[in-house]
């Protein structure tokens, strides 16, 4: 069985700090929710992925944007880049990164639930035949992604995994299982591509989605859980997972 390499220390260099780990779930409503996936290169398959994590074959880059319009967090919009993964059996997503558009959402997403996300600019435009994100860092585009000619889609035709996400805990470094609950009222499935990414704006610059597998687009109300699980990052899931 395959297992990551990364190193821990690279990683954890700017692991979110959690005060704690039992904090109570929190519902976002009316969230558009683009997301595409990307084959990487094969070489990519381990090394960007902590020990305790296996890679998949082939391994993919999940993009993720969110946009909120308003909430317990305030209107905020949320781009991710996810490494697909399994811990222990279970199909995950492992955050290498992620850019947030408001400083009060970004620190409640990385005290509460982990997120290593960084100050920028992530927008989303929807038009009736494509939807256009793009997110800019520091002056400098970091993602330009687009998704064309939209076909509805059922609302259980679409499934989200959950995530890992490395972070300081009152229990040391763990990887933080955070599995929302996406409740969809529409989605539509379309073609995505790459203008522009940067992967060192999302944590690695080896990062290098290349080809396009799916993409959708989605309006849902998005729960963000009570924590149930964390893992120790350098043992595998099995002999790793602790209950919170």
């Amino acid at each position: 069985m395959l297992f990551g390499t990364a190193d821990l220390d690279a990683l954890a260099a700017d692991a979110p700090r959690m005060p704690a780990l039992d904090g109570d779930a929190l519902t976002l409503t009316g969230v558009e929710v683009l997301q595409a996936a990307f084959e990487l290169p094969g070489a990519l398959r381990e090394c960007l992925l902590p020990p305790a994590l296996h890679p998949t074959d082939p391994p993919l880059a999940w993009i993720t944007v969110w946009r909120c319009a308003g909430g317990p967090l305030g209107p905020f919009a949320l781009a991710q880049v996810r490494v697909s993964c399994r811990s222990g059996l279970r199909p995950r997503g492992f955050l290498a990164g992620a850019v947030v558009d408001s400083a009060d959402a970004g620190a409640a997403l990385a005290a509460r639930w982990g997120f290593r996300a960084r100050a920028g600019t992530v927008a989303l435009a929807r038009q009736y035949d494509a939807v256009d994100a793009r997110v800019v860092v520091d002056g400098c585009t970091a993602l330009a992604l687009s998704l064309r000619d939209p076909d509805p889609l059922g609302p259980h035709d679409v499934q989200y995994t959950a995530s890992m996400h490395l972070a300081r805990t009152p229990r040391g470094l763990r990887l933080v299982q955070v599995d929302p609950d996406v409740r969809i009222e529409r989605a539509e499935r379309g073609h995505p591509s790459l203008a522009a990414f940067d992967g060192a704006a999302w944590g690695d610059a080896r990062i290098a989605p290349a080809h396009p597998v799916a993409g959708t687009i989605a309006v849902a109300d998005v729960t963000l859980p009570r924590l149930r699980y964390v893992c120790r990052p350098d043992v595998w899931a099995f002999d790793g997972t602790e209950a919170v």
